[in-house]
């Protein structure tokens, strides 16, 4: 979880950052001394505390400026001026901090502010899980659901593909083209048989992928273009 603090004043931003490290030790922390100065960050925190009365860009623009790119900030206004309280709403703030407070009202401001955002990455998380791509298959007369990312590898064989999992083997009359249109950038049709999954490969080189369960044949004009493509999928792996 990142929190950013955005406050003109080193006084104040050492109090938030004793304050926040007392109540979330293990988050990252950002300071910014200007509105300006975080928008050119690039920085998009989880968690904004900011200020409003800033030379320059004050707190309002700056949230405004925010909200084009990060619609999930969860804003707390931390000010000495109760005359924006009404255009907080304006930029979903998630609370309006007046100073001088206290203690206890900052904890739970904060603390609800966290809350609401470990509730949010649940439901996301969630929804993720539930949305696993898979495609349908009829094999002995069953319409059969599998998740593409438990397929180690598809190989076809006398007109049959058989889908290799970790659970067992699925075999079923199709065509190993209309499988790889289907399956996306984590698979790789090595071979004219073969079809791997990125995710399961332990090794490989010119002419065999070893995969976590069996291994799949490389032609040698596909070599080349199949170490592009993993290292693409590592890349991507890396950013998700």
């Amino acid at each position: 979880m990142q929190i950013a603090i955005c406050d003109d004043e080193k006084e104040v931003r050492d109090m938030l950052v004793e304050k926040i490290g007392s109540l979330c030790p293990k988050a990252d922390l950002s300071l910014y001394k200007s509105g300006d100065e975080l928008l050119l960050s690039g920085d998009e925190p989880d968690i904004l505390l900011l200020d409003i009365q800033m030379a320059d860009k004050n707190g309002m623009e700056t949230a405004k400026e925010l909200r084009t790119k990060n619609q999930k900030a969860i804003i707390i206004f931390v000010t000495a001026l109760d005359d924006f309280v009404f255009q907080a709403f304006d930029v979903g703030a998630f609370h309006y901090l007046v100073k001088p407070f206290d203690d206890g009202k900052f904890a739970e401001v904060l603390l609800g502010a966290v809350k609401h955002f470990e509730d949010r990455k649940k439901l996301e998380n969630a929804g993720r899980k539930r949305e696993k791509p898979s495609l349908m298959i009829t094999t002995g007369g069953e319409h059969v659901i599998v998740n593409l990312e438990d397929i180690v590898y598809a190989e076809v064989f006398d007109r049959k593909v058989i889908l290799h999992t970790m659970d067992g083997d699925i075999e079923y009359y199709g065509k190993m083209k209309e499988l790889e249109g289907k399956v996306g950038d984590d698979f790789y049709r090595t071979h004219r048989s073969f079809l791997v999954n990125f995710g399961f490969i332990r090794k490989y080189d010119a002419t065999t992928v070893y995969l976590k369960k069996g291994q799949a044949l490389i032609s040698k004009q596909n070599y080349g273009e199949f170490v592009k493509s993993y290292l693409r999928y590592n890349q991507r792996k890396r950013g998700r």
